[in-house]
């Protein structure tokens, strides 16, 4: 349907677009082609007139594991990959912002670095009572500069955002509905089910009506990503270089 690597699967059901991360075995790690793929794949949507909805989700036991840390080894040890990712990052955050499809994430297992940048990114969020969210970009020796803490004061306290971003720790699915980084709650086994019902009602809805709100409420979001989003990915790309990192990474390594 769209051209997306075999990191990415994209199902039609009727006008709903059915997104998967599919990197199972590895958690849906993001790495360099799956980074590529969500940063192309937006686009494709916009244009596709039929679709009226997207529902977004993994396959496997996770949302999202984050950055696979030999990726993100290869990026410490590669400037010239690392500009390229620090720009995809941008074109990941700037093109999930203002698709003109609602896009409904099903978070059914761990949403984690950029996995959580998704869900912070994403327009309605239902969340497994057993999944989490987390940034441990700060924890790990990165920048977070892609989707959690440029996104985060939108959506709850700039003081939780601040405290989450600093410390990396989880934020439970309770916890995340309760401050406002969730819509809805649900067993795990219901959390597709209620998503793809929730991206069947807005694809009845007047479309243009709905994509014309959804852009006025992104103004919102896509001037403070704006204001923020240079500096941050600047900073996030010396941050690579560091010896913290490097020390983060090695430990990480050894132990897989």
């Amino acid at each position: 349907m769209y051209d997306v690597p075999d990191e990415i699967v994209v199902e039609a059901d009727g006008p709903i677009r059915i997104v998967r991360l599919n990197r199972p075995d590895e958690l849906n790690a993001v790495n360099h082609s799956l980074h590529e793929g969500l940063a192309d794949l937006w686009p494709q949507i916009n244009v596709d007139r039929e679709a009226r909805a997207v529902v977004l989700t993994g396959n496997g036991r996770a949302f999202s594991a984050g950055g696979d840390f030999n990726y993100i080894r290869e990026l410490s040890e590669d400037p010239a990959l690392r500009r390229v990712t620090i720009d995809t990052g941008k074109r990941i955050v700037m093109n999930m912002i203002q698709c003109r499809v609602p896009v409904v994430a099903a978070v059914h297992g761990p949403a984690v670095g950029l996995g959580c940048s998704l869900v912070s990114l994403s327009d309605v969020v239902y969340m497994s009572n057993k999944a989490h969210l987390a940034d441990p970009h700060v924890v790990v020796g990165l920048v977070a500069a892609d989707g959690g803490p440029i996104t985060w004061p939108l959506h709850t306290s700039l003081l939780l955002a601040k405290e989450f971003a600093f410390t990396g720790d989880r934020i439970t699915a309770q916890r995340a509905y309760e401050i406002g980084l969730a819509n809805h709650v649900c067993e795990p086994d219901e959390v597709f089910d209620q998503a793809m019902a929730c991206a069947q009602k807005i694809a009845k809805l007047p479309q243009f009506a709905v994509e014309a709100t959804k852009r006025v409420l992104n103004m919102h979001m896509e001037r403070s990503v704006l204001a923020t989003i240079d500096f941050a990915l600047a900073c996030e790309y010396e941050s690579f270089t560091t010896d913290e990192l490097r020390a983060n990474l090695d430990a990480a390594l050894d132990k897989s």
